[in-house]
């Protein structure tokens, strides 16, 4: 076991953050959407829409609505074209943000991301300004009170885990992209239920923010976060929990 990566803080208070301000649904539509549009209705050989149609059905999203979003993404059904979009920025404390978003207009949206990071202190930047910083890999987050370590070591490592770490009360699973839907298989075959499962853009190093930036730095990502066409977003920003509840409190 190892420690976790730092990102399972962060991608905790984001879940819940999510659920509180009822940005699921919303953002699992496009992505489906998305994903559909991209390659295909069979979730068999589409790796992207399968993960995005298993985390619908944890997420307890009606059938119909999958099946609507699905088929907005084929064009069997009228509706909105989302086009994807990466931003990348910098915020409080030279910390890198990696900001995914699904948007029908372009033009509005990179300016009002441009104006969210601006407020913030931060600034976007070129691409592939900190994108180089990041990779993709499949994370998971199980509840240590749920299953014992050594089960589920067994059960992460046999399916083809990379590293599985402990922290907070949490067990951290990380994979390859291509492992991703087999680990998460695996655990639904062994009754493990994930808190959170995604392909995330994990950094490889982290730089530590404590006090005004961290809250600084906090302030920017809910408020990205809160943005209707934002998908989902990354940073290498290391921050105690702590500064979660002052960052509240304030």
């Amino acid at each position: 076991m190892s420690g976790h990566s730092k990102w399972s803080t962060i991608k905790r208070k984001k879940g819940a953050a999510d659920a509180a301000r009822g940005k699921v649904f919303s953002r699992l539509v496009k992505e489906i959407t998305v994903a559909a549009k991209q390659g295909g209705a069979d979730s068999e050989s589409n790796p992207r829409l399968r993960t995005a149609v298993a985390t619908a059905k944890a997420e307890n999203m009606p059938a119909d609505n999958i099946k609507r979003a699905i088929q907005r993404g084929t064009g069997e059904l009228p509706g909105v074209i989302y086009e994807e979009v990466n931003y990348e920025g910098y915020g409080p404390g030279g910390v890198a943000l990696l900001v995914q978003a699904a948007t029908d207009n372009r033009n509005r949206t990179v300016a009002e991301i441009r104006k969210i990071f601006e407020r913030a202190g931060g600034h976007l930047s070129e691409l592939n300004s900190v994108a180089w910083m990041f990779k993709q890999a499949g994370h998971f987050l199980i509840d240590a009170h749920s299953i014992g370590e050594d089960d589920l070591l067994l059960v992460a490592l046999d399916a083809g885990a990379a590293d599985v770490g402990a922290d907070d009360g949490m067990y951290e699973v990380t994979t390859t992209t291509t492992k991703f839907a087999g680990v998460r298989e695996a655990f639904d075959n062994n009754g493990i239920k994930c808190e959170h499962a995604e392909l995330a853009m994990l950094p490889a190093s982290y730089i530590k923010l404590q006090g005004s930036e961290a809250k600084q730095c906090l302030k920017l990502m809910e408020k990205l976060e809160d943005h209707d066409d934002v998908q989902g977003v990354y940073t290498n920003a290391d921050i105690d929990p702590k500064e979660f509840k002052h960052a509240a409190a304030g």
